[in-house]
């Protein structure tokens, strides 16, 4: 898939240029050393006009991401907010991917930045993982040690980690990987948070040694509004057998329900399971259809 055409534009640096005339420091610490923070942010087409969901929350993170890895973050949030609303415009996009990514300046060394810049562009990009329901596999690769880096912290870096684990699922004839923590316990998808349902009720891994996910606590705030009984806590992988449905959620998954985890089938069907009603009310929720954002 190709991101970009001669026409294409990005915000780099507080300025608008086309992609194909821009450039980067072949000697910058990002590139190198996968120093870097990122985002991916959703934007929708709805009936009050394109709309950037949770846009707030995603460069609060972006900030927050910085925070922790001693990188510089000079810039006004909402400010950043504006101009990507007005990059969309530029490219003409409605239903569109986002993704702002704040890269260090050439320094060789292993220390703080010497310098920071920021880029956002985006792309018309469908749900990561399509529309159907996903077959995966339990990893050998596990999530990193959090005293190791920032598990909180949306970093480069640690997403070689994914693309590891993914290429080894793609290679088996999954569709994606689920990783487990170092002491065993169900962590995350390469790229995105799971949930499982028992009885009624859903069950999601703990915060520690998992990105929280903003599309996590969306799914944990539309819970509360649809009186479903949402809990937190250290996940198995007996766990995982015993659930009568899962499903994956993130800002490029979406909702995506998961048919299976290695030998585990899961017995309910997708449309009669608690993740299909989440996945409705999320859809309605990001488009405007019904505005649950003002029970939450």
């Amino acid at each position: 898939m190709k991101y970009y055409n001669s026409n294409t534009i990005i915000y780099l640096d507080g300025r608008f240029e086309k992609a194909v005339d821009s450039s980067t420091d072949l000697y910058g610490q990002s590139l190198h050393y996968g120093y870097a923070a990122f985002e991916g942010i959703r934007a929708y087409k709805t009936h009050n006009g394109n709309r950037i969901f949770k846009a707030a929350a995603h460069f609060d993170r972006l900030e927050r991401s910085c925070q922790l890895a001693n990188i510089p973050f000079p810039w006004d949030k909402q400010e950043l907010i504006r101009q990507t609303y007005k990059l969309l415009t530029l490219n003409k996009l409605k239903d569109a991917y986002i993704r702002p990514l704040v890269f260090c300046h050439p320094n060789m060394k292993l220390n703080e930045p010497s310098g920071v810049s920021i880029l956002i562009c985006a792309w018309d990009w469908d749900a990561y993982s399509g529309n159907k329901l996903l077959k995966l596999t339990i990893s050998e690769f596990e999530r990193p040690n959090p005293k190791s880096t920032p598990m909180e912290a949306k970093l480069s870096g640690n997403y070689v980690n994914s693309i590891l684990a993914t290429t080894a699922a793609n290679i088996k004839g999954y569709d994606e990987a689920l990783l487990l923590d170092m002491h065993g316990f169900v962590a995350e998808a390469s790229g995105a948070n799971i949930f499982i349902e028992k009885d009624g009720k859903l069950f999601t891994p703990s915060l520690g040694n998992i990105l929280p996910g903003i599309t996590r606590a969306t799914v944990k705030e539309l819970c509360n509004v649809l009186d479903i009984e949402c809990i937190e806590k250290k996940l198995t992988v007996e766990d995982l057998r015993k659930a009568d449905s899962a499903f994956l959620c993130g800002t490029a998954t979406e909702i995506a329900g998961i048919a299976s985890i290695d030998d585990i089938v899961f017995r309910t069907l997708w449309r009669e399971s608690l993740g299909y009603t989440i996945q409705r009310a999320y859809k309605n929720l990001v488009l405007e259809k019904v505005n649950y954002e003002v029970i939450i």
